[in-house]
């Protein structure tokens, strides 16, 4: 399941027939690029998904010039494992495809390849794993960081799953999926306060505490 408070939000605000010539889509094109790049394949074979995170994020920070807001922004988009979304019109019950912010599809699709996931300490074990959880993590990051009102993204995040049972193909409520979002927000708020740290650290602190309790 996809939940993406910011590219609901980025549906109602921006316009995406001009999408392919913004600032974003630019971004979102390097980013893409830098993912499915030799480079980034090469890093996979020696390090883990958490610090694979970390290169994307402060390879994103150095495109954006490390502008905070601007850099979370594009990771929501870089990271979301789909190009459209199918969205269903409560009354007609027609079924849309709305296109995203992305990538051409060969790069697309090695970027998706190449997304970390093995992020929660419960990742499932198969190809996909947890790639999805990225842009949850990213989108209430973004939120988190870029509002005075720092509770607000987590209250998107749960207004958004709800509107995804009204008007997405086959979805449902994903408590996973909101466990990414307040791991983002953490992470946004800590961000504000310490510019140092790192999303790895986030995901690193969860998975020791959770092996903590398995292993006392």
């Amino acid at each position: 399941m996809v939940s993406f408070k910011v590219i609901a939000l980025t549906l109602i605000f921006t316009t995406s027939l001009f999408a392919q010539q913004s600032k974003l889509s630019k971004a979102v094109n390097f980013l893409s690029g830098y993912i499915s790049s030799r480079h980034f394949s090469e890093l996979k074979k020696t390090n883990t998904d958490f610090a694979l995170v970390d290169s994307i994020y402060l390879s994103a920070l150095k495109y954006e010039n490390y502008n905070y807001s601007e850099t979370l922004f594009a990771l929501i988009f870089t990271t979301v494992p789909y190009n459209k979304v199918p969205i269903v019109i409560p009354l007609l019950k027609d079924i849309v495809d709305y296109p995203l912010t992305s990538a051409n599809n060969p790069v697309f699709e090695l970027k998706n390849k190449n997304l970390p996931k093995n992020l929660l300490f419960d990742s499932p074990q198969n190809n996909f794993g947890d790639k999805d959880k990225l842009a949850h993590f990213f989108g209430s990051a973004f939120l988190s960081y870029s509002t005075l009102f720092l509770d607000l993204s987590r209250l998107i995040g749960y207004f958004v799953e709800v509107f995804e049972q009204d008007f997405k193909v086959q979805s449902s409520i994903d408590n996973r999926d909101l466990y990414a979002d307040m791991l983002g927000e953490y992470f946004g708020k800590i961000l504000r306060k310490d510019k140092s740290i790192l999303p790895s650290q986030i995901f690193a602190v969860v998975t020791a505490r959770y092996l903590s309790y398995q292993f006392p």
